[in-house]
């Protein structure tokens, strides 16, 4: 099989199987991937692909006494995580790979590196969470200390860090700030470091924190990242101020939460009322 039989499946799932835009560029992906780095065969461009419809979904979001009611049925590092996704908007990939280093005090920003579309930017640290955070990183410290003591206290560096700053990965504020309760081996370099914690733990809580509040809104982490927007938005925050927080590339992305502000559709009232 080559190119006419992948063009005959990708074009059979939108037409017949109705499957989002997402899924259909997923599978194409996948099966070029099968092709080219196992198969080792080469199929060329795949062109006259019928494109799944592409749905365009207004976020969910809660409203602040929503945000409230879940973070108050949560405890612990796993309610300092879902805080620091609402008051500053972050994905929850960014929340878990900071680092000690990357939260500052003084300036009362937090700083992401990496994010989407590898860029680095600054946002907000809330005033409240200080303490937490504080505390957090005292418990890092003493994690880290008795890891050092069994010769272990190194972390995983991107890039080429590890060869440019050779002592790095031992480095107190390198650690990560939510790190995992145990270590993982990294294949090539055979080098056992504790990761931080697991995406799946911080979903999980949030989805019990949703059902022992009551809440029906199908959220999730990133629900807090969009309840950060939507009620910056609705506090007469600018739009390009929003945008720069939230790390968007387009403010036509950031533009969406103008669509959900807590002012009934579109911003009207309605003749009932």
């Amino acid at each position: 099989m080559g190119a006419d039989e992948i063009r005959a499946f990708i074009n059979h799932l939108a037409i017949k199987d109705h499957v989002s835009s997402s899924t259909q560029n997923q599978a194409l992906q996948a099966i070029l991937f099968l092709y080219k780095n196992v198969l080792k065969k080469e199929v060329g461009w795949i062109n006259e692909i019928e494109k799944a419809a592409r749905t365009k979904h207004i976020p969910v979001v809660f409203s602040k006494a929503e945000a409230k009611l879940v973070l108050v049925n949560m405890t612990g590092v796993l309610q300092l995580i879902t805080s620091l996704l609402y008051g500053g908007g972050l994905r929850l990939n960014e929340c878990l790979r900071l680092r000690i280093k990357d939260v500052d005090f003084d300036y009362k920003q937090i700083i992401i590196r990496d994010g989407k579309g590898e860029k680095d930017r600054r946002t907000t640290l809330p005033e409240k969470l200080i303490p937490a955070l504080q505390e957090q990183i005292k418990k890092v410290k003493k994690i880290h200390v008795a890891d050092l003591k069994e010769n272990k206290g190194e972390t995983v560096l991107p890039y080429a860090l590890r060869k440019k700053y050779v002592n790095a990965a031992k480095d107190f504020t390198w650690q990560f700030l939510f790190p995992s309760g145990s270590f993982v081996v990294d294949e090539e370099s055979k080098l056992e470091y504790r990761y931080h914690m697991h995406s799946s733990t911080v979903q999980k809580a949030i989805k019990d924190a949703l059902r022992k509040a009551g809440i029906s809104k199908p959220g999730s982490p990133h629900t807090f990242r969009h309840s950060f927007a939507t009620h910056l938005l609705e506090a007469g925050y600018d739009i390009r101020t929003v945008q720069e927080l939230l790390g968007h590339k387009d403010v036509r992305t950031t533009m969406i939460y103008t669509h959900v502000l807590n002012k009934g559709g579109l911003g009207v009232k309605s003749p009932l009322d």
